[in-house]
């Protein structure tokens, strides 16, 4: 009993020496080089202004560092690495679109039927929603 004991804290202790001493994986160099590159890009210069890079979503980050020194970046580890860090790119607000001028001074439609909607017959008067 005692000698499995002892078997198992060496291979442990072996394991663990192992694990310490051996070099860090080539996707984690490649990420901390990539990590350097991403939090770079949210120093301001001399005169207090960002990059204009650091508004890039993750698509236009990826074709950004492909054109630079990280040609081959996968748009997954782009992504990846930047939601480790908080980035988002900019949303810019859109202008919302509407079929109606709106406003004081915007014409309406006539009432033709002068809220008047019954009919006489049939085929008479058509109304409609927009």
């Amino acid at each position: 009993m005692a000698s499995c004991v002892s078997r198992a804290s060496w291979s442990l202790h072996s394991a663990y020496r192992a694990w310490k001493i051996r070099a860090a994986a080539v996707r984690t160099r490649s990420d901390a080089v990539l990590l350097d590159r991403l939090k770079a890009l949210t120093v301001r210069d001399v005169q207090g202004r960002q990059q204009p890079e650091i508004l890039y979503g993750r698509r236009k980050m990826t074709a950004w560092l492909s054109r630079g020194e990280f040609a081959g970046v996968s748009k997954h580890t782009v992504d990846r690495l930047m939601r480790l860090e908080g980035m988002n790119g900019l949303v810019r607000g859109r202008k919302p679109r509407s079929t109606v001028t709106t406003g004081k001074d915007s014409a309406r439609a006539p009432d033709l039927l002068k809220r008047n909607f019954s009919a006489p017959h049939p085929n008479h008067s058509w109304v409609t929603d927009i």
